[in-house]
């Protein structure tokens, strides 16, 4: 790793446990839901789209907690595997967070155009929560892309 990025990694670290710790608070907030029916929780249809049947949505999650934890956990240390600097991983990383990103900007504008009831909010928690993994895909990809340093300009002569 070069030093540079060795002195951004605990940065990197901090915010990448933030968006963890959001992921996390989503899905125990809908699994509380789900078994609990919680009153002071927003109910069950705003935190799911149904697309994947919720018994098999929840450890699909709790592997991409686990996963995003090793990713983190690595950061902290600042040795690992997700550390290691790989340019052709972080462009791939980073342009796949801008998909991602903007596939929920469409997703958002077509649930909003179809249920225009459920203007502005409704709904939208698994959709933030999406640009929540996005955003922590685009972080991943950007340590690996490296500083974005322009060469030195050459004097005109």
């Amino acid at each position: 790793m070069t030093r540079e990025r060795a002195g951004d990694a605990p940065l990197y670290a901090s915010v990448l446990w933030f968006l963890l710790f959001l992921f996390c608070l989503r899905v125990a907030g809908q699994a509380l839901v789900a078994a609990f029916a919680v009153p002071f929780l927003p109910p069950m249809s705003e935190w799911y789209s149904g697309v994947i049947p919720y018994p098999i949505l929840l450890p699909v999650q709790v592997v991409i907690i686990v996963l995003l934890a090793k990713v983190a956990t690595d950061f902290t240390r600042r040795r690992g595997f997700f550390v290691v600097p790989r340019r052709t991983m972080g462009r791939f990383l980073e342009w796949f967070s801008y998909l991602y990103w903007g596939g929920m900007a469409v997703r958002y504008v077509a649930s909003m155009a179809l249920h225009p009831e459920r203007r502005w909010f409704g709904g939208t928690i698994p959709i933030f929560f999406h640009c929540v993994l996005a955003t922590f895909v685009f972080l991943v990809g950007r340590y690996h892309r490296g500083p974005s340093v322009s060469p030195p300009a050459v004097p005109a002569k």
